[in-house]
């Protein structure tokens, strides 16, 4: 069986991972304790994010031609790439926090919603809330004014109804 038969299936693998993501973010997992690696796949994976090691050349076959291309640059020694569909912050956000305590690892780049970002940029993304909770909170910067209204209007209706009685 020939070299190329046998690449085909994990070029193909990442192909399908990237197809309809948000965000691919490359880090360098070398030092990790077991411990940590496991507590890292874990939390990425509450968060809905697919992390997986592959070798840089199959990812650089994958990301070819694509809005990932730019991750190639990043392409150097032991390299896992976290892959969201979803949320396009989770998976800086979940690797970057883990990267605080685990100084082993390494946030290389990544390439959220079609931009590429180094490790500075990927971590200034980090901060970012998730839509659900900037949606909640656009919701209660809007509701907040228009309850506080209606308690106004509440205690001048009470007020008039303490005259009338």
């Amino acid at each position: 069986m020939a070299k190329v038969e046998i690449k085909k299936p994990i070029v193909d693998e990442i192909k399908e991972l990237l197809d309809g993501a948000k965000t691919a973010v490359v880090v360098d997992y070398r030092g990790l304790t077991v411990e940590q690696d496991t507590n890292l796949r874990r939390e990425l994976r509450e968060a809905g994010v697919v992390y997986k090691v592959y070798k840089n050349t199959m990812i650089n076959f994958a990301i070819e031609g694509t809005e990932f291309a730019d991750l190639a640059q990043n392409l150097e020694g032991p390299t896992a790439i976290a892959i969201c569909k979803e949320d396009a912050t989770a998976a800086a956000r979940v690797l970057c926090k883990f990267a605080k305590d685990a100084e082993a690892l390494e946030v290389k780049g990544g390439v959220i919603d079609g931009t590429y970002y180094d490790a500075a940029g990927v971590k200034a993304i980090s901060s970012i809330p998730s839509k659900e909770v900037l949606l909640g909170k656009l919701l209660g910067s809007i509701q907040s004014p228009i309850a506080n209204f209606a308690r106004v209007i509440k205690q001048v209706a009470d007020s008039k109804d303490e005259e009338v009685a």
